[in-house]
């Protein structure tokens, strides 16, 4: 009898182990069908501090809902040596200049980032939007002039000289422009890009706004098309070789056009691309993306319009882009693109993070033309899918996040480790409220060459990064790897925006 009821009680047991197993078996499986990509970062909370950035950029007089409360007005009386109003924009890295180019550029790829992943933002959208619309109220005063762009704010050289906040500043504020005597078509055609991408934004939520903003592009490009020539002829002595046009202007003419084209949809500028598309050099194979060459992307946003809206006349422009993505791809036939022994894409040894963040952001966003049109690359026989384009992306992503071999995270105030001595004048200063009194431009540099940590957390700042070899020094005075840029963020934002809703930490309806 006892032997028996033994073998009973074993029987239950295992029965019961046996049901317990399958029921946590099945758990995680239903979990992983939901979330197919796993997530070691928080890309929803990289994507808050990424737009956050911009606050600690602004130049002006802030708003009342300042969130980078140690930051403050300033220059208020920018272009008031010209006459005109020149108050608010963006500093465009750790300075106390306002660049034009690289500002217009910022404006373009933030707004990018809204019109292919704002709907995944969700509870950012409104902070991405504002951070567009800061930019854009500049550059609308900055092109208020008929056939005339303020294209600077400040001497570089000058402002360079000093260290000191920009509440602060006592540097001449040189306020420089192109004209039609001093033709500038790079600087232009950006400026005609970025307010034709802001107001395909504003489109719906603000359409008065959207139609200023349109109205004012198709202005500036006609300017930027009549008026040829480079910004950094006329202004070399003080754009180079800060923002020198290194690329030529062709670049930007064919980028313009397609912004516009998309914004209006009008014949007359499909008819300039088809026109044109060659000679502005559509089909040429510089694979390196930013603020100076923007052929890549043009290419991948006239793919769009044959991949997705069949505008068959751009038929060319899938294998225009489609040559830049193998030129990027790791190990394909026809690839020009370095990658450091922790994988991360490396172009060059100053701010190398900018060309991540953008090449990152272009990944995505031709992976979802693709899927939308059930295309993928070729890549001299290598057939390239848009998940494995999102996977480069992401790993690039990753890496920038602290998925590197020094477990860095590159955007200061995100992760547990990140730089704490950035080469950025406001950050690395007392604030205001902590120091009232003026801080001279030469007394600065105590606090730049302190070994002391930043003060002032430029939270969402994402640094210039490592060299090629995964190596990185946390030193103020090392600007290309310790500086951070509005246009190293910008791409940036509609990449974690996409990461984020994949990976499951932002959900939504929308699968864009």
């Amino acid at each position: 009898m006892a032997s028996s009821a033994t073998l009973l009680l074993l029987l239950l047991l295992l029965l019961l182990l046996t049901l317990s197993s399958a029921i946590l078996d099945a758990s995680p499986v239903h979990h992983r069908h939901r979330h197919r990509q796993s997530a070691h970062q928080n890309y929803k909370d990289a994507l808050t501090k990424s737009i956050l950035f911009f606050e600690g950029q602004r130049s002006g007089k802030l708003p009342p809902n300042q969130r980078m409360t140690w930051r403050r007005n300033s220059g208020l009386s920018d272009g008031a040596a010209m006459k005109v109003d020149l108050v608010g924009g963006y500093y465009d890295a750790g300075d106390n200049v306002k660049f034009g180019f690289p500002m217009a550029f910022t404006t373009t790829m933030l707004s990018w980032s809204v019109i292919e992943f704002g709907r995944l933002m969700k509870g950012e959208l409104g902070n991405a939007k504002t951070a567009i619309r800061w930019a854009t109220d500049y550059l609308l005063k900055a092109t208020a002039q008929s056939n005339t762009i303020f294209v600077q704010v400040g001497d570089a050289n000058k402002d360079h000289a000093c260290w000191e906040r920009p509440e602060d500043m006592d540097t001449q504020r040189t306020v420089l422009k192109i004209d039609r005597n001093h033709p500038g078509t790079d600087v232009a055609a950006e400026t005609a890009a970025a307010l034709a991408s802001a107001s395909l934004v504003f489109r719906k939520s603000d359409p008065n706004y959207s139609k200023i903003l349109l109205k004012r592009a198709i202005k500036v490009f006609a300017f930027a098309d009549k008026f040829r020539g480079s910004y950094s002829d006329g202004l070399k002595s003080y754009v180079c070789p800060f923002y020198c046009s290194y690329s030529g202007y062709q670049d930007e003419l064919l980028w313009g056009a397609a912004w516009l084209q998309k914004a209006t949809r009008s014949p007359a500028y499909l008819n300039y691309i088809q026109a044109n598309g060659i000679a502005l050099g559509a089909d040429e194979s510089d694979n390196t993306f930013g603020w100076d060459n923007k052929h890549a992307g043009a290419k991948i946003l006239l793919s769009k319009a044959f991949l997705v809206q069949k505008v068959q006349s751009l038929h060319d422009y899938k294998g225009h882009a489609d040559g830049f993505i193998c030129s990027i791809i790791p190990g394909a036939p026809f690839s020009q693109t370095q990658y450091t022994p922790g994988g991360l894409l490396f172009r060059m040894e100053d701010s190398n993070m900018q060309y991540v963040t953008s090449a990152s952001f272009l990944l995505l966003t031709y992976a979802k033309y693709l899927t939308k049109s059930h295309k993928v690359v070729n890549c001299g026989g290598a057939i390239i899918t848009p998940r494995r384009l999102r996977t480069i992306a992401k790993k690039q992503i990753d890496y920038l996040l602290g998925d590197n071999p020094l477990k860095l995270s590159y955007m200061v105030g995100y992760g547990p480790r990140y730089p704490r001595r950035i080469h950025h004048r406001a950050s690395s200063l007392p604030s205001l409220s902590a120091h009232p009194g003026k801080i001279n431009c030469g007394s600065g540099f105590t606090f730049m060459h302190s070994e002391n940590p930043n003060p002032n957390i430029l939270i969402g700042a994402v640094v210039g990064g490592p060299n090629g070899h995964d190596r990185y020094s946390d030193e103020r005075s090392d600007y290309s790897q310790t500086e951070p840029a509005t246009y190293t963020n910008a791409p940036l934002v509609g990449a974690l925006a996409y990461l984020a809703h994949s990976s499951g930490q932002i959900y939504t309806d929308n699968l864009d």
